[in-house]
């Protein structure tokens, strides 16, 4: 995926995370049901943010981005800040 692509991606989960947020506001949605979800959410967002990494750090080698591949969940949430 290019970074249109990813960026794309990043605008989609960001425009539903705000949707399920107003939804439970107004009583439309289970608190719990919110949660599960909006952890997905937070979960792709942060392998997209890591797909992008990814991407710069193969451009700034000399090598072609489009190699970039999303890393497993599990390794993307395990990284230390």
């Amino acid at each position: 995926m290019d970074e249109k692509g990813v960026f794309s991606q990043i605008n989609a989960l960001v425009a539903e995370e705000r949707e399920l947020r107003a939804r439970r506001a107004g009583g439309q949605i289970e608190p719990e049901a919110e949660l599960e979800r909006l952890r997905q959410v937070e979960v792709s967002l942060d392998q997209c943010w890591d797909l992008l990494r990814r991407r710069d750090a193969l451009r700034r080698v000399g090598r072609d981005p489009d190699e970039a591949r999303p890393a497993p969940i599990n390794q993307v949430e395990g990284y230390v800040q």
